[in-house]
């Protein structure tokens, strides 16, 4: 991982935060979180979003939208700038537990499945790992490289520790986000994170 690419923020996760109302948070495009309730639901950054009305809680596969961009860490093809029209129809969260994740991406799930860009986690579970964002971190950076920088920034307000991860990866994010194509958001991932294959990405 090339270090010296990435903000030095020292991975402060005391970062100060915006206390924002829920009349503050009304973000587009709809936001969605499949719950398959495997994580303690008082941690769970999922949980606290549906509560908050920032993003709408899905109970069945069949009702994820079909036409939406759904966040897939399984998925052979990465989130660019240009799956953006696609959010219009939804982002799609599958809120799970990292230590379960072959099962539950065992098998392929409605929508657009696209895999997030390497980034680093701020979140307490997963802190400084590659790649094991909570469902927050990963509808944030979608937001963000699809260019929803102030709505990626409200979103991640509403956690203690949340302006942290927008913080720590703002080079490779704000890189990802001026991406001309797919191939160079890979091309961007290689340059930061090396050769990195992480089994659970």
């Amino acid at each position: 991982m090339n270090q010296s690419k990435l903000v030095n923020s020292n991975l402060n996760p005391k970062l100060s935060y915006n206390k924002l109302s829920e009349a503050h948070l009304i973000l587009k495009p709809r936001l969605y979180v499949y719950q398959m309730r495997q994580d303690d639901q008082k941690k769970c950054t999922a949980a606290k979003l549906c509560r908050f009305g920032l993003a709408q809680p899905i109970f069945y596969k069949s009702k994820i939208p079909k036409k939406g961009i759904t966040l897939n860490p399984k998925a052979l093809d990465i989130f660019s700038p240009q799956d953006k029209p696609y959010l219009s129809h939804g982002l799609v969260a599958i809120d799970c537990s990292w230590k379960r994740i072959d099962e539950a991406f065992s098998k392929r799930f409605r929508g657009l499945n696209r895999r997030l860009p390497l980034l680093i986690a701020t979140n307490p579970i997963n802190y400084g790992k590659i790649s094991m964002l909570s469902s927050v971190e990963a509808l944030a950076a979608a937001l963000y490289i699809a260019n929803y920088i102030e709505e990626s920034r409200k979103l991640m307000s509403i956690f203690k520790w949340g302006l942290n991860f927008l913080e720590l990866n703002k080079n490779p994010l704000e890189e990802y986000r001026l991406a001309k194509s797919p191939e160079d958001v890979i091309k961007i991932e290689r340059e930061y994170f090396g050769t990195i294959i992480s089994n659970d990405y």
